[in-house]
């Protein structure tokens, strides 16, 4: 009766998530400490700072429309190997920088290697593990970005206690070569392509993105602003309310409730399907910050981390398997790239949009507006659901 399941944990398996947790861990580790970097060592301004930490990810937005094409062209598995040779090459730059100008325009090229190589990693990923539990395997695999989300910031800002930011940059290339060996060993599935795509045609939409994909992406994007919240305030918002002592313990405690919950939940996304993981955890997702509103003490604001990530950690791989279930099989590249378009701009909008909301309001004012947009989204995502559903019974 009980029909032997495909292994999730295979060779290609485990180097695309080793791959992947190597190049999110440089990417948190420099996120952490490029605006230090640039106060410190350039003499830049705040808000120098800030724009390179929005540069890459401005880049990786440009470079997503074509990555998929890209892939298509070079193949999965080599453009895997190329963009992680090219981001890793482009690690070595930082050791030439010597002015603010330099440093944007490394972060740039940085941001279009790091664009196409996230998209290569989530759509091989994607292909690796066996179709019917998809929603656990990629669960799985985005793991390997939460926690570089912790161990990145970790690891930037204790070896700036003992050593250079030269120093660093010298760890992390040495880091990137390791990720660089890892790629090596990813057995890419190429999925045969139409004989008439050998046929000239004009550029097309659908060369860049996955139409298909589009509802569910835009939703995710809408989390994507929530979640901006939490990626770019946090540890201030530690420090105006005399927690800074436990700031570092925020993605901590968020990451291990999400590791222990991530089997589960994607065990789950694949045997009920995806609202039964995703509206729990978007009101799951909304109570955390609601707490997070309120916190007065360190016990509640770990609480709120707890109930963080518990909510969010499992929304953005459901929300990447729902844009790949969307397409076709052999479009998993472009589907991928357009998730992650859509969710980089609400990144990258929700830090602008929200960073004015607390200078009109507070921090407290924020987190309770977010918490109340998250039930919004919740309701878009239940009327997606019910207008699917309508037009499957056609």
């Amino acid at each position: 009766m009980n029909k032997q399941r495909r292994p999730i944990w295979t060779k290609s398996f485990i180097n695309i998530s080793l791959t992947n947790f190597i190049v999110f861990v440089a990417f948190y580790t420099l996120l952490t400490t490029l605006p230090i970097y640039v106060i410190q060592e350039l003499d830049g301004t705040e808000a120098q700072a800030g724009l390179v930490v929005t540069s890459m990810l401005i880049a990786a937005i440009i470079i997503r429309p074509f990555s998929g094409s890209i892939l298509d062209k070079l193949g999965k598995g080599k453009g895997l190997i190329w963009s992680v040779a090219a981001f890793t090459v482009t690690m070595l730059l930082y050791m030439g920088v010597d002015s603010f100008i330099t440093l944007m325009i490394t972060r740039f090229i940085h941001g279009l290697s790091f664009g196409v190589l996230t998209t290569a990693t989530s759509a091989i990923a994607a292909d690796v593990v066996p179709e019917e539990r998809r929603g656990e395997g990629l669960g799985y695999f985005a793991m390997s970005m939460n926690i570089a989300m912790v161990i990145g910031p970790f690891l930037g800002l204790t070896l700036l206690q003992f050593l250079s930011f030269h120093f660093l940059f010298i760890i992390l290339s040495f880091i990137m070569i390791v990720g660089f060996i890892c790629s090596f060993f990813v057995n890419a599935p190429e999925h045969v392509q139409n004989t008439l795509s050998k046929v000239k045609h004009k550029l097309s939409i659908h060369d860049l993105v996955e139409v298909k994909a589009f509802p569910i992406a835009m939703i995710s994007s809408l989390v994507g602003i929530a979640y901006a919240s939490i990626l770019s305030y946090i540890s201030v918002y530690a420090g105006e309310i005399g927690l800074s002592h436990v700031a570092s313990y925020f993605f901590v405690v968020f990451a291990l409730v999400m590791i222990l919950s991530r089997p589960s939940l994607g065990q789950l996304f694949d045997l009920k399907g995806p609202k039964y993981v995703i509206i729990p955890c978007l009101i799951i997702f909304s109570l955390g910050l609601f707490v997070l509103s309120n916190a007065t003490s360190a016990w509640m604001f770990l609480l709120a981390a707890a109930i963080i990530g518990l909510g969010s950690g499992s929304l953005l791989p459901s929300f990447q398997t729902m844009c790949i279930q969307a397409a076709e099989r052999n479009r998993s590249g472009h589907a991928t790239a357009t998730f992650f378009i859509f969710w980089d701009i609400g990144i990258a909008f929700g830090a602008y949009i929200l960073g004015t909301i607390v200078t009109l309001f507070n921090f407290q004012i924020l987190y309770m507006i977010c918490a109340a947009f998250v039930i919004l989204i919740l309701g878009l995502f239940i009327l997606h659901q019910r207008l699917t559903r309508k037009l499957a019974s056609r």
